[in-house]
């Protein structure tokens, strides 16, 4: 039985995307999120997805950067992003950072999917064309990501950039403190410390700053 995930802010599209999909196929379970945070916890909590159809115009968030975040943490996810942004550099910037498909919200419900359903055989979706619609870029500015950042350049230490590498692969306080051989107190203050450095105050800001400064983590291990 197939199990999506919409992740839209706004309550009536969001419902009217339910509504569609649960035309894919009889039994088809389709959870629905507002906000990126609480789809976080909905993929960790609700087991394995098929797809998940991410709005790019999220409160708290820029779609590129919870984009990004998605595919490091759920990399075997496909991540379909919906969008009303269908220009060319933003479908390109889309696909580059490994979304499965980009469907634009102009599409009627039996285009969709279509589109949906050439993602849920393996494919990468692109629109055939692309509307003169408003850049994403454009409204909403985004900060240049510096690739290829280490750790120490934002200020963190070794230990603190073990503790952040592990959050960003969605592991627990307890798992943490497992695989490095600390108490959980311990990973907590850390943990703390982490979000003190990047002056975010949760896990899900602190791989939002993850992703916008390209903090590379290859050498912490």
């Amino acid at each position: 039985m197939l199990k999506l995930l919409v992740v839209e802010d706004h309550a009536l599209v969001r419902e009217g995307l339910v509504r569609l999909l649960g035309q894919l196929e009889p039994g088809v379970s389709v959870l629905e999120s507002p906000d990126f945070e609480s789809a976080l916890n909905v993929l960790d909590s609700a087991g394995e997805f098929d797809l998940v159809l991410l709005d790019l115009a999220l409160p708290g968030i820029d779609g590129f950067a919870g984009l990004d975040i998605l595919r490091r943490r759920y990399p075997a996810m496909p991540v379909a992003v919906v969008s009303a942004f269908d220009d060319v550099p933003t479908i390109t910037r889309v696909l580059n950072l490994g979304a499965s498909g980009f469907i634009p919200k102009a599409f009627s419900g039996e285009a969709l999917l279509s589109a949906v359903r050439e993602v849920l055989d393996g494919n990468i979706f692109r629109p055939a064309g692309q509307s003169a619609a408003p850049t994403l870029d454009a409204e909403t500015p985004i900060p240049p990501v510096k690739k290829g950042v280490r750790p120490d350049e934002v200020g963190l230490t070794d230990r603190q950039a073990q503790v952040l590498a592990l959050m960003v692969r969605g592991l627990s306080n307890r798992e943490i403190a497992d695989q490095l051989g600390l108490s959980e107190g311990t990973v907590k203050i850390h943990a703390t410390a982490v979000f003190k450095t990047l002056d975010v105050s949760s896990r899900t800001q602190a791989l939002v700053a993850v992703a916008r400064y390209g903090i590379d983590f290859e050498s912490v291990f």
